[in-house]
């Protein structure tokens, strides 16, 4: 059992008439990352700043470290950060300039040794003697994160941490938060619409939908509750005998190219379809079998198949 750094209980946000957060609970233990995902409107913002304390909560309690946050903000926000791609520093001052005003805030013992460090692992070293207004989008990111992490964090709270990296840069930034989680135990709650890089970081993944957690689980826990598979099929020939037995069978298919079916099916019905078709004296040239991924979860959830996935 994962030492607990952050425990929500029943956290409710109303704004006049309109429910953002719909007394939810989850907690992070010391060391793990966990996905807080959903669609656009589905409550994760304004969670984020309920547990910066930006947003006061209608209802519900939040505990860092054991302690109440409404009762002990000072010492709770001393040990956490944040960092976001949309979020901005001070323009019109560099990046050091920055770092070195935060690094006050957080009273940083070795400011100066924390800055280059992080600064040399991140790769932004040249220009952190440029405004920060003139930079890309994508150094920008990367001199937030260096702040997040001055104050040795026992939590990070990323918002979309790679959303203007190109892809290099965001596979190095994932390499190094996956190095800080192991070596200095980090906890990470993490949002993002990259599917591809949750799955690789996040031990667990919390869906929320109009402000209440939907589905709560592994990455793989959450791909096996889909049930169907896609099989995109390759054949030489007509596509006549092909339309004939799927037809007969009550399988949905398309023929999205000449030549090529595909078929959203069960996994267990896979091999059946295939031998069929054979028997059919149709010539498979190229047979795909794509599972479930956390992408097709998300749009599950997008599109209102909660339910469905629920059943599961």
């Amino acid at each position: 059992m994962h030492e607990s750094v952050l425990e929500v209980s029943n956290l409710y946000k109303q704004f006049n008439t309109f429910v953002a957060v719909d007394k939810i609970s989850f907690s992070i233990g010391r060391g793990e990352v966990v996905g807080l995902l959903g669609p656009n409107g589905a409550g994760k913002t304004t969670t984020i700043q309920i547990l910066m304390g930006i947003t006061t909560p209608t209802s519900g309690a939040i505990h860092y470290f054991g302690r109440e946050f409404e009762k002990h903000r000072q010492y709770c926000l001393q040990r956490i950060n944040f960092t976001s791609a949309f979020n901005s520093l001070q323009g019109r001052i560099t990046p050091y300039e920055n770092l070195k005003v935060f690094a006050g805030l957080y009273d940083v013992k070795n400011e100066d040794e924390k800055i280059n460090l992080l600064t040399d692992r991140l790769e932004i070293k040249p220009f952190m003697n440029i405004p920060y207004n003139r930079l890309s989008s994508g150094q920008k990111t990367r001199v937030n994160l260096a702040k997040s992490l001055l104050n040795d964090p026992a939590l990070v709270l990323m918002d979309e941490p790679t959303a203007s990296l190109d892809p290099d840069i965001a596979d190095k930034l994932l390499t190094f938060i996956e190095e800080l989680r192991q070596k200095q135990q980090l906890s990470i709650l993490y949002t993002s619409h990259d599917m591809k890089e949750v799955t690789r970081i996040c031990d667990r993944v919390i869906f929320l939908d109009l402000g209440k957690i939907v589905a709560e689980d592994t990455p793989l826990g959450l791909t096996k509750r889909i049930k169907t598979a896609r099989l995109t099929l390759t054949f030489d020939g007509v596509k006549a005998p092909v339309a004939t037995y799927l037809a007969e069978k009550n399988i949905a298919h398309s023929f999205p190219r000449r030549q090529v079916v595909s078929i959203d099916i069960k996994e267990d019905l896979i091999p059946k379809v295939i031998f069929g078709l054979s028997n059919r004296n149709v010539w498979l040239t190229d047979i795909d079998i794509r599972k479930p991924n956390l992408e097709d979860v998300f749009l599950d959830i997008a599109r209102g198949g909660k339910d469905e996935l629920d059943k599961n």
